[in-house]
């Protein structure tokens, strides 16, 4: 995993940065064992409760790797690491192998289902895959000046690592279908107008990181709470949303980190709060 993607946590932040920098982070299948192989790892550990997801280097990171559309060119489908080679039925993508994911779409997927908020920090260039893993994130902290694309359209595709179900939810349809119909490349002020950035900043990873540690200190049985609600919400009813919010509310009320929230706020210090259960 250490050679493409590298993982730090530290006072409950994870920081988790792809560093395949000489390939711009592009996604090859060691790349994507790494990402699942640490989302996996991040999903598990009760300690974790924020993550920054960043590129190292020119990048966040360039899209699939340029060896997988010569595979293509020949006939054989693409490498992500979990799937077998060729156009055999066993290795076609309709095969679910991690619940209703394939393997690459769980590679953005999975920051979804981190149990805490995870927040991209992007720069240089999210093409293709890239930004389909961008958009994994719970929030993303874009550079004005970098260059996106849901690139998949330039070799004859469609976006599938998960892309076509998270972009319906950020942006407007018809803006979704023009960037996908297109493939044009657009910048991070425009992610922002669109509803693909969180926040657009200059240093995209300094404020992930100073976010992330500022929920770091909040109750994170709360934190985590919130991720479940607003991860069901856009396929809930409102009845089910709203009875959802209260059995939420139940669980918080008077436990030990809860109470741990108003005492320190009442004496004025900062809270002590243990690690999610």
């Amino acid at each position: 995993m250490s050679d493409r993607v590298s993982l730090k946590i530290e006072d409950g932040v994870a920081d988790v940065r792809l560093v395949r920098t000489d390939k711009m982070n592009a996604l090859d299948p060691a790349m994507f064992d790494a990402l699942l192989e640490t989302g996996e790892k991040l999903r598990t550990d009760p300690a974790v409760r924020a993550v920054v997801l960043s590129g190292e280097g020119k990048a966040f990171c360039a899209g699939l790797d340029m060896g997988n559309f010569a595979r293509m060119k020949d006939g054989a489908g693409a490498d992500t690491g979990g799937k077998s080679e060729g156009n055999s039925k066993e290795g076609r993508l309709e095969k679910r192998n991690r619940g209703i994911f394939n393997d690459a779409q769980y590679a953005s997927w999975v920051w979804r289902e981190i149990p805490v908020p995870v927040i991209a920090a992007v720069h240089g260039v999210a093409f293709g895959g890239g930004f389909q893993v961008m958009l994994g994130a719970d929030m993303r902290y874009v550079a004005p000046d970098t260059k996106m694309s849901i690139m998949e359209i330039k070799w004859g595709l469609v976006p599938d690592m998960g892309g076509t179900q998270i972009m319906r939810h950020l942006a407007r349809e018809d803006v979704v279908r023009e960037l996908s119909y297109t493939g044009r490349v657009f910048s991070g002020e425009e992610a922002f107008g669109f509803g693909f950035a969180t926040r657009v900043t200059a240093d995209p990873l300094s404020e992930a990181l100073a976010t992330a540690k500022e929920i770091a200190g909040k109750n994170p049985d709360a934190v985590r709470a919130m991720k479940r609600i607003y991860n069901a919400t856009p396929y809930a009813t409102a009845a089910d949303g709203l009875l959802m919010e209260s059995i939420e509310q139940d669980k918080l009320i008077g436990s030990p980190n809860q109470v741990e929230a108003i005492m320190s706020n009442l004496e004025k210090r900062a809270p002590k709060f243990k690690n999610a259960g």
